[in-house]
């Protein structure tokens, strides 16, 4: 039977249904409805074509609208934006903006794929500045492309340090323009970790980024050539890009009556169903539950939204398939610098109430005696009570996002931090090493659940010595010189066997050792523990992460 499907909304999520829905069913009517003009794009390049990486702005097409029409055999119409559903009529209300008229379209089944909007908070200032731009499309990058063209700005602030307003920023400054960046947030990239976050936080540093975190934006001030920040910082600016987050596109759905979720998102089932069974909805719009545990989260990214769409039509197929939620894996490039997350941070442990541990290590991508080593700093968060994996990061220079996928897919299958370690992944010197940084990080956070080791982490070292600890670095000592937490004791890994008269006689006070990331620290340990030792514990990550997470990376006024 022939039926009429009509989908709001392209990009990601609708444009994948309609031509997955033709491959599936050569009768159905299909409409595509998107109230731009471009039906298909790689919105995740738009930071890359301001930067001039991507020259061709046509290479940001995705699908054009005759393309699309021709090969699937839809009916594209662009500049056309529905602004009603009738759900008991099953009809829609369409803003054709070209032609200035609004008409009515019927349909057997709809699917909302409206996606997401710029945040642009009612900042003081805005409405009278003409140099303040958002980054969601082509449009948006076109103007933005346009105004560096024709004004020749010299310093551009970005306001927000997400994924989008890194990129901005990054881009910006490969365009030789001076850029501040401006957060709210005492960091940058929220899923990561603040400790991880600052590898980011010094490299941006490092190429001339003027970072003003802990800050948030108070006003624009004469036309948005100054921009004044809450502590009272006034920042001369040539051009704003607002890049504070986005907000999913409800007001459709909410006004037809469809179910929204607490976190201001449509609620759909495990088909993508809303509480109407004839609608359907995708991509930046929806709550989604997350497959760490099985909590309604949000996740505005293009994996999920194809992989909805593929569930959408094989559902209005008859072919069984179902969303079984996300896990929201990432990755962002900052300059050199590869950022890649999966699952959880620890602020999202907190949120939810889990129970957890954590394990950090520093390992080259592959083996150090093949030439250009570059090392990969990762953390795992883990189940205290089974070991299932809740998240992970990492951040590096090469191999980062692979690791980050490899314990993604695992975290799908259900693996827990035991199995890790099992895990036979490909070698050779190029690539990698015998025992892989994943494997690695699954033996060491293998030690931590099981009590071989017991850690402590960077923000509890302080405490750790004013109550009475010691903290052993057993680092060479030409290595401690170069660098060292105060208050602590070196006595070098190789000789701690002969030097232990040098610790206290009581072997119950409590010991953190302590290295560059944690190996030898872990060694050291291991020593004390066997030598009957009580109260020992590892630096988790070592006086690296202890370093980079005290340093302060952003701009003093």
């Amino acid at each position: 039977m022939k039926r009429k499907i009509c989908i709001v909304g392209g990009v990601a999520g609708g444009a994948t249904a309609a031509a997955k829905l033709r491959r599936l069913n050569e009768d159905d009517e299909i409409i595509l409805f998107e109230k731009d003009e471009y039906i298909s794009f790689a919105n995740c390049g738009l930071p890359y074509y301001v930067g001039q990486v991507i020259k061709d702005r046509e290479d940001l097409l995705v699908e054009t609208k005759a393309g699309m029409a021709q090969r699937f055999n839809l009916d594209v119409r662009n500049f056309n934006e529905v602004i009603a559903i009738d759900r008991e009529t099953k009809t829609l209300t369409v803003r054709d903006h070209q032609r200035k008229i609004d008409y009515d379209e019927s349909y057997d089944i709809l699917i909302l794929s409206p996606g997401a909007r710029p945040i642009v908070p009612p900042i003081p200032g805005l409405d009278t500045a003409q140099n303040v731009f958002v980054v969601r499309n082509i449009p948006h990058v076109d103007a933005i492309v346009d105004y560096i063209q024709s004004n020749q700005p010299q310093h551009v602030t970005v306001i927000g340090g997400g994924f989008i307003g890194v990129e901005m920023a990054e881009n910006l400054r490969e365009l030789d323009l001076d850029v501040s960046l401006v957060d709210m947030a005492p960091q940058c990239l929220a899923p990561l970790d603040f400790e991880m976050a600052q590898l980011v936080h010094q490299t941006m540093l490092s190429h001339g980024i003027d970072l003003i975190l802990n800050d948030g934006v108070k006003a624009f001030l004469d036309d948005g050539r100054f921009v004044e920040t809450q502590s009272g910082r006034c920042i001369a600016t040539d051009m704003i890009i607002l890049a504070i987050g986005v907000t999913s596109e409800i007001e459709l759905a909410q006004e037809a009556g469809l179910e929204i979720g607490a976190l201001r998102a449509i609620r759909t089932n495990a088909k993508m169903q809303t509480n109407d069974p004839d609608i359907y909805a995708i991509g930046d719009a929806v709550e989604v539950l997350s497959r760490v545990n099985q909590q309604p989260i949000k996740i505005p990214l293009a994996w999920p939204a194809n992989r909805q769409a593929i569930v959408v039509a094989n559902t209005i197929n008859g072919i069984d398939d179902q969303y079984e939620g996300s896990i929201g894996t990432a990755v962002v490039k900052v300059f050199d610098l590869v950022v890649a997350t999966t699952g959880f941070n620890e602020g999202m442990c907190q949120h939810f109430g889990l129970d957890y541990e954590v394990a950090h290590i520093e390992r080259n991508h592959h083996v150090s005696y093949y030439p250009n080593a570059q090392p990969i700093l990762m953390k795992i968060i883990f189940s205290k009570s089974d070991g299932s994996i809740y998240g992970a990061q990492a951040v590096g220079y090469e191999g980062v996002e692979k690791r980050i996928d490899v314990i993604a897919t695992a975290m799908i299958g259900q693996l827990t931090v035991f199995d890790l370690p099992k895990l036979e992944l490909a070698y050779a010197p190029p690539f990698g090493a015998a025992k892989d940084p994943v494997n690695i990080l699954g033996y060491v956070a293998s030690h931590v659940f099981d009590g071989s080791i017991r850690t402590k982490q960077w923000y509890e070292v302080d405490d750790f010595i004013k109550a009475g600890g010691i903290l052993l670095d057993v680092r060479h000592p030409l290595e401690y010189k170069q660098g060292h937490t105060k208050g602590g004791t070196n006595l070098d890994l190789d000789a701690l066997r002969a030097q232990l008269n040098q610790l206290p006689a009581d072997k119950n006070t409590p010991i953190l050792t302590t290295c560059h990331s944690g190996h030898r620290g872990y060694l050291g340990a291991r020593v004390l523990i066997n030598l009957g030792y009580q109260n020992v514990y590892n630096l988790s990550g070592g006086y690296y992460i202890y370093k980079l997470a005290t340093s302060d990376f952003s701009a003093k006024v």
